[in-house]
């Protein structure tokens, strides 16, 4: 194989945009092979835009043709594992949007099957590939920062508005997405803070649904988390803020990052901060400190990057910046926050499986309960989401 056909199954807002950038020669090594969507109008819509490509009705015409190697899962994100085991099981390789999905029960299985298959599993955390999160993180790997003590990410700059989630009746429900801005806006963040500083112990968390908004699901999120070894992690997001801030600090014994305003500062300790605090004699000293600053302009599109990567590890069996298996450290986390949030307890991690039992419950009683309020069913939300691409400081 030099080239790998892909298949895209739910062609919206961003499944439209994979299919645009594939069909154009954007990725190096791929070719689109087909398109699937449940959408009459949006299927007849494909075949004229995308002519000689095939577009199916349903998901198992697609995987069963013999037109693609691999697919892109961008459906809502209930559909995330289900179309996944599905491509995987037929030995097709697999790119998921974020979220893996919705419960961390169903993300298991979908793990298992990619175990378990000879086909690449990888998923869109496009935000790894910024350069900014990538210095940090070899920083952190080299011992910059020494033994880490504290997170704090401030990513409040998700703003939203009423009009935002009113464009479509499945936006901000437990039922369409499974949740508000933990499970839609913030992935990318989560998914970040634990690549960047590692998975917590525990995690005790505040979400307040309708804070701000005329939704069900929650709009404004503050999750305060434990590790091992002492440090702490506190990560507060809403979509009910404005202008709103996105700041990442990262603390350890041995020096400091800022992420701001598109920039990584550094500040690098003379010596270790719990050497220097026992040694020292002065009772107003600070160890000495060195800055670096680092920039990047020209930044290309993490989507892109994500792709190409993805079809080196199908082509070339190079390993990935972003493995699907690890979309259950990110998803691991956002259901102990809605644990914790729901029954007013700090829940353990990795999830046990009473708490995933009593996770999984819980959701089918608020999908049960919601009442849904049918908005708009155009394509508003695509200029905004157009505008989130990249990291958004």
């Amino acid at each position: 194989m030099d080239k790998v056909r892909f298949g895209i199954i739910g062609v919206g807002n961003i499944g439209h945009a994979h299919a645009s950038c594939i069909a154009k020669g954007g990725i190096r090594g791929a070719v689109l092979g087909a398109l699937c969507d449940i959408d009459e109008k949006k299927r007849e819509k494909l075949v004229s835009e995308f002519p000689g490509v095939k577009v199916f009705e349903k998901v198992e015409d697609l995987i069963n043709s013999g037109l693609v190697d691999a697919v892109i899962v961008a459906t809502p994100h209930y559909f995330h594992p289900v179309y996944g085991i599905a491509a995987l099981e037929k030995g097709i390789h697999l790119l998921s949007e974020k979220p893996a999905g919705v419960n961390v029960s169903e993300v298991l299985k979908l793990n298992e099957t990619a175990t378990s298959s000879n086909a690449k599993f990888g998923i869109m955390f496009n935000q790894r590939t910024d350069p900014l999160f990538r210095k940090a993180k070899e920083i952190i790997e080299a011992g910059g920062i020494g033994e880490p003590k504290r997170l704090v990410w401030i990513v409040t700059n998700w703003y939203r508005t009423q009009s935002y989630y009113d464009s479509g009746s499945w936006r901000a429900t437990w039922n369409g997405e499974g949740g508000g801005v933990l499970i839609n806006q913030a992935p990318h963040n989560i998914d970040l803070w634990q690549w960047l500083f590692g998975m917590p112990a525990k995690v005790t968390a505040f979400c307040h649904e309708g804070m701000y908004h005329n939704i069900a699901v929650e709009d404004d999120a503050t999750i305060y988390a434990e590790y091992e070894n002492g440090a702490s992690a506190v990560f507060i997001t809403t979509t009910g803020e404005a202008p709103g801030t996105n700041r990442l600090e990262i603390s350890g014994d041995r020096g400091r990052l800022v992420l701001e305003k598109n920039e990584l500062r550094y500040t690098k300790l003379a010596a270790a901060e719990r050497d220097f605090c026992f040694a020292e004699k002065s009772s107003a000293a600070i160890p000495g400190t060195e800055e670096f600053v680092y920039k990047f302009d020209n930044v290309r599109d993490g989507h892109e990057l994500i792709l190409e990567d993805f079809v080196s590890a199908v082509l070339e069996n190079k390993p990935m910046i972003a493995p699907g298996i690890e979309g259950i450290n990110e998803l691991s986390i956002t259901n102990a926050a809605f644990l914790s949030s729901w029954t007013g307890r700090t829940v353990s991690l990795p999830l046990s499986e009473e708490d995933m039992a009593e996770f999984d419950g819980l959701l089918e009683k608020k999908k049960a309960e919601e009442e849904f309020i049918a908005g708009a069913t155009g394509a508003g939300g695509k200029e905004t989401y157009i505008k989130r691409w990249s990291v958004n400081w």
